[in-house]
């Protein structure tokens, strides 16, 4: 296995860009490239794989790359772009994909005899719905025995082949916002007979930000952000309708459910005060990201990974696992003088030679996982 094989992988699969829990065109590319190597997939969900390489041991160790695309219209000028209108793999899941089907390889390329079996699971939708708590509902981790699970996120706020994560806290939770105010109309020259919708949603986005400087200890960090809003008919009338759509996000279960009690309160006194009706959700989406302590001093021991000082406020699937067993969650760094998109934009790129990172890093954490770590982790 060299570069070639990922720069190979990486670059067709970037081609073949598909959404959450309809991957069918990159699932049988995968299961080409695994029976290439003499392997033989099985089917999880209905676009997702999974390899189980049994070493005749007590218990398994996963690693689990993601496999959807976004829809996104890509802008890169390149000969691999996307062949799909609109969708787009802008978030680095075709190198994620490459860097797990780099490890198959060597592994059958080399013998190796480990002190645990080996599961490498391939997961569609982790954008959205975030099947990894289907997966988790599916039993499989229960069925192999799975104690110990990890993944990688390429990442451009990171250097070029920098490998870097932390203990505890990494990424946050989220959940998604949707608030709609419902005044009443009226024309402007006579605005005491309508209930303005525009200057309620002004009061509450600020309010919003009064929860997180005034409400909640500045030692657990969080973020609501209102990104987008609509409302309103004609400048020269009273609004009768706002609708805001957002994000919320934490380290902590319990932060979230603060925030969430806080809304509703600003939301119901703004009723009482203005005369308004508000609908609104924001159920939780992702857990946070909370790495083991214990996989990450392992992990550090095996392989040169530098330790992050801050957390990021990103969200990510991963969690359901961690929720389930320990896991850690590492970042392999592509920001360089030529690659410097962020994720999620239309022109996000990177350098295949950074997957050998993660594919080293791999084989460094099922070489020196020892059995006996798997009842410390309990």
């Amino acid at each position: 296995m060299n570069v070639e094989d990922v720069r190979k992988w990486r670059r067709d699969l970037h081609q073949i860009p598909e959404l959450g829990l309809k991957e069918f065109q990159t699932k049988a590319y995968l299961k080409k490239q695994l029976e290439a190597m003499g392997y033989t997939p099985m089917d999880i969900l209905e676009t997702g794989l999974y390899v189980y390489i049994d070493q005749g041991k007590d218990n398994t160790i996963a690693f689990r790359t993601d496999m959807d695309a976004l829809p996104i219209t890509e802008k890169n000028d390149c000969d691999f772009v996307s062949k799909h209108e609109g969708v787009m793999h802008a978030c680095g899941h075709d190198g994620h994909m490459s860097a797990l089907l780099g490890f198959a390889k060597r592994l059958s390329e080399e013998q190796h005899h480990f002190d645990v079996n080996l599961l490498l699971l391939f997961q569609p939708a982790e954008e959205a719905p975030g099947a990894a708590k289907l997966i988790v509902e599916s039993g499989l981790l229960d069925r192999y025995n799975v104690k110990a699970i990890y993944g990688i996120h390429l990442m451009p706020t990171l250097d070029e082949g920098v490998v870097a994560s932390k203990a505890g806290p990494l990424m946050a939770e989220c959940g998604e916002i949707d608030v709609t105010i419902h005044g009443q109309d009226a024309h402007a020259g006579l605005p005491h007979l309508g209930v303005d919708a525009i200057t309620i949603a002004s009061i509450l986005i600020n309010q919003y930000q009064q929860i997180l400087t005034r409400m909640k200890t500045p030692f657990e960090p969080a973020i609501i952000n209102i990104g987008e809003i609509h409302g309103g008919q004609a400048r020269n009338s009273v609004a009768s309708t706002v609708e805001m759509h957002g994000t919320v996000r934490t380290y902590s279960d319990e932060v979230f459910a603060m925030l969430m009690k806080h809304i509703e309160d600003l939301h119901q006194g703004a009723e009482k005060a203005y005369g308004c009706t508000i609908d609104w959700s924001c159920p939780p989406m992702y857990p946070p990201v909370l790495n083991n302590a214990k996989l990450f001093q392992h992990a550090q021991s095996s392989y040169p990974i530098e330790q992050l000082s801050t957390p990021l406020m990103l969200a990510e699937d991963f969690a359901f696992y961690q929720k389930a067993i320990p896991g850690l969650f590492v970042f392999v760094g592509t920001r360089s003088s030529r690659y410097q998109s962020g994720l999620h934009t239309d022109r996000f790129n990177f350098n295949e030679e950074v997957l050998l990172k993660a594919v080293d890093m791999y084989m460094s954490i099922a070489e020196n996982f020892k059995g006996a770590m798997c009842d410390e982790l309990l």
